[in-house]
């Protein structure tokens, strides 16, 4: 099983929670086309302190230039490729890497042909 799968099939385990990722539904980005999020952990579940997402992005697709004013955001490649550009610099994404963006730094998210896969992390919590 690689490790996409084990995503798709785990869990997350919190003294009070517990949500298994495969119950999850996919809901599409509000703002970019052929992005994808499951919304692993979120605010209403943190009191705002922190949220956690996995991010499917459509190969080719991005995610544009945008800033989070309040969030520090990290990325954990799981699957695919492409490229980050983070603070003018420009990043390759293939698994194993893992890339933070400081809060009110612009950043974007390429695709590559096979697609992309992400964990998102953001602190505080961006929904």
């Amino acid at each position: 099983m690689d490790l996409l799968e084990m995503f798709h099939h785990g869990k997350l385990i919190l003294p009070e929670k517990e949500a298994d990722f495969g119950e999850i539904a996919w809901s599409n980005h509000p703002t970019f086309k052929g992005v994808e999020l499951k919304h692993i952990i979120t605010a209403k579940d943190t009191e705002g302190k922190f949220s956690y997402h996995l991010v499917r992005i459509a190969p080719g697709c991005s995610i544009g230039n945008h800033i989070h004013e309040t969030q520090t955001e990290t990325h954990e490649v799981i699957k695919g490729s492409g490229r980050c550009v983070n603070a003018g610099s420009t990043i390759p994404y293939k698994p194993g890497i893992i890339s933070i963006m400081q809060a009110g730094v612009p950043h974007e998210v390429t695709a590559a042909s096979e697609g992309l896969y992400l964990f998102a992390k953001f602190i505080p919590a961006l929904c």
